[in-house]
């Protein structure tokens, strides 16, 4: 009944009909049927209007009543719900609409029929309260609690922190206008607006509203009051987001005078500082801000200096400074390995023999047991810099303190757990041992790698470097003892081939070999060691049928030239194994066929490497020498010189 009286009072709106004035005697007609009771009469009279006139509410309106009259309130909802999107603006026919819709249970359709009402009658706030229960009915919380403030009244009685933390949540809320009047509410308490002012350019910080937060904090910042750190922070942490570099440069330093130890602001400072293209002002904005024994006994001061650290590193990375990016970076691994670097017999000093101050690691007995928490980084983090480190090192050639720098790492129990990254540690010390020419201690660890991947052709390599540096016999007897636990291993067969040819059992190296050959008869390399062999022993002062081990010799190095082709290299060994017969006539055939050709181009290695012409005109000059005609091998010399300058 009250919800009747209030559409009432509403105002009466002319709706503008769309009926064609041809069919409005037709519709009177049906109305007057409609009165006098002849249903059937105006169904049918409706029906013909709205085939003629489709977009006309009148006739659907008439329908609804009529069905409504007869009792089918279904039919006559839906009618009257063509009606009323035909004709929108007649809110009262929607509240009708909402509580025929209510009496069928269909809660959905009453919400959008009172949306309606709420649209042409905004005002009316018994529709608000009844679109709200009613989604509420459905579960719908957030849209039942959806709403605008208006006005905000606060009673006087409440404290200034109280309405400052109203005002924030307000704000967060998208409500301004409201609070306009609360700055003023409590001038009298001393402080009251101060506190209001900046509780508001807080909420408007937070809200990425930062034009109307600045004129607020700018204000405050320059009170006598308020004048406070906080307060220049959020100053200029919005002319940053503003883009007032230069204005939020001058804010930050004031922070950081203020406030020396707020570690954000001294980043943010240092940042600012880098992208207006001052690189030593960013530095200094990034100066260590604890002392060395305040690190020691202060984890959470250890903590915000590893993070000042970081950055300062990425800086003088980024600049190219790469001795003082070491420094840093040994500073902050010094923190994290201080136990590991214990173990590990290694320390970090400062050196000042260059005339500089630089920090350097070198490897000591003095034991220590402090360590430190350094929880402000993960361990990929960490682990992320140790390699970033690592390569810096050896890209300036400081490759004895890479491999310390490894094997602390590797005492460091965090990473020697982690399976992946335990071997690219090791693989790391193998490397910087072997730049450093440690060449004993890159054996030790190759060694313990090809006893796990005895199949990985590139860890054979890599111990074939190892050895022919080192000078040491030690991996003969590695060799055969893996070769009894490995007795197929192709790579074995060769190495102790090798050994065998070296120290000049040519027999038990043509074994290796010819196993070897049995194997991959089609590798060039087989062929040509077995030859060479032959050629060896057939050297030897005391042999028997030494023209049948030359003749076998050809054999394999023939074979060996059609599996490689004629080429530089192989007209070269050819020429070599007829030298070292001390057939010079033919060696100088083959080694001046050889001089014709280019040399190999192979992926990965330049052209110099493979490049032969030296070694050719070098044999042909001692050929010429010692056959007395000295100046055929000046021609050969000089000859080629020549061509190697063009």
């Amino acid at each position: 009944a009250g919800r009747k009286q209030s559409s009432r009072r509403g105002f009466q709106m002319r709706h503008r009909s769309k009926l064609p004035r041809a069919l409005r005697g037709l519709m009177g007609e049906a109305n007057i049927r409609c009165a006098r009771g002849d249903k059937e009469d105006a169904i049918l009279m409706c029906m013909e209007i709205i085939r003629q006139a489709p977009v006309a509410y009148e006739p659907f309106s008439t329908l609804a009543m009529i069905y409504e009259d007869q009792g089918d309130m279904e039919k006559a909802l839906q009618f009257g719900l063509i009606a009323a999107h035909l004709n929108p603006s007649d809110w009262e026919e929607w509240v009708k609409l909402a509580d025929m819709s209510l009496e069928q249970d269909n809660i959905k359709q009453a919400i959008i029929c009172y949306t309606k009402v709420i649209k042409y009658d905004p005002s009316n706030v018994q529709y608000l309260w009844e679109r709200s229960s009613l989604y509420e009915q459905v579960g719908e919380h957030k849209q039942s609690t959806n709403c605008k403030i208006l006005e905000v009244v606060i009673p006087d009685d409440v404290p200034v922190d109280i309405r400052v933390k109203m005002m924030v949540c307000l704000i967060h809320q998208h409500v301004i206008k409201p609070l306009d009047p609360m700055l003023t509410s409590d001038g009298a308490e001393p402080g009251g607006v101060g506190r209001f002012v900046f509780g508001r350019g807080r909420g408007f910080y937070e809200e990425g509203e930062y034009k109307s937060a600045l004129p607020l904090l700018s204000t405050l910042v320059c009170s006598e009051r308020y004048n406070l750190a906080v307060v220049w922070l959020r100053h200029a942490e919005c002319l940053k987001a503003l883009g007032h570099l230069e204005v939020a440069v001058k804010s930050y330093s004031k922070v950081v005078e203020m406030a020396p130890l707020h570690l954000d602001a001294c980043l943010a400072l240092s940042t600012l500082q880098q992208q207006l293209g001052r690189p030593n002002m960013a530095l200094e904005a990034l100066e260590p801000m604890y002392d060395t024994e305040t690190l020691a006994q202060d984890s959470s001061a250890a903590q915000q200096e590893l993070k000042l650290l970081l950055h300062r590193s990425t800086l003088l990375h980024a600049q190219g400074r790469t001795v003082d990016y070491i420094d840093t970076v040994f500073t902050m691994l010094s923190m994290l390995l201080k136990v590991a670097m214990v173990r590990a017999q290694v320390c970090v000093i400062s050196d000042t023999s260059s005339g500089v101050k630089h920090l350097k690691l070198i490897s000591v007995t003095q034991k220590t047991d402090r360590d430190c928490k350094t929880s402000v980084l993960s361990r990929d983090d960490w682990w992320k810099l140790l390699l970033r480190c690592l390569a810096v090192l050896c890209e300036v050639k400081h490759f004895a303190e890479a491999e310390l720098l490894a094997d602390s790492t590797l005492e460091y129990y965090s990473f020697y757990d982690d399976r992946v990254k335990r071997k690219e540690l090791e693989y790391l010390s193998l490397s910087a041992a072997f730049l450093d020419r440690n060449f004993r201690k890159a054996y030790d660890y190759i060694r313990l790698m090809l006893m796990d991947n005895v199949d990985r052709t590139q860890l054979w390599n890599v111990f074939n470097q190892v050895t022919l540096h080192s000078q040491d016999a030690r991996h003969h007897r590695f060799c055969l003892r893996l070769m009894l636990k490995h007795p197929h291993n192709h790579a074995l067969y060769l190495l102790n081939g090798h050994t065998s040819l070296v120290s000049g059992t040519f027999k038990h190296a043509l074994g290796q070999y010819m196993q070897a050959f049995r194997n991959q008869p089609d590798h060039p390399l087989h062929s040509l060691v077995v030859g060479l062999t032959f050629f060896h022993m057939a050297c030897q002062r005391f042999v028997m049928k030494r023209h049948p081990l030359i003749v076998q010799g050809f054999s394999f190095l023939w074979h060996y030239v059609d599996l490689r082709g004629h080429c530089q290299e192989s007209l070269y060994n050819i020429g070599r194994a007829l030298h070292q017969l001390g057939l010079s006539h033919l060696a100088i055939h083959y080694y001046e066929k050889a001089l014709t050709l280019p040399p190999l181009k192979l992926e990965g290695i330049d052209d110099d490497q493979v490049d032969l012409r030296r070694e050719i005109a070098y044999n042909l000059s001692l050929i010429y020498q010692s056959s007395g005609n000295k100046e055929m091998a000046r021609h050969v010399i000089y000859t080629l010189l020549y061509c190697l300058t063009q």
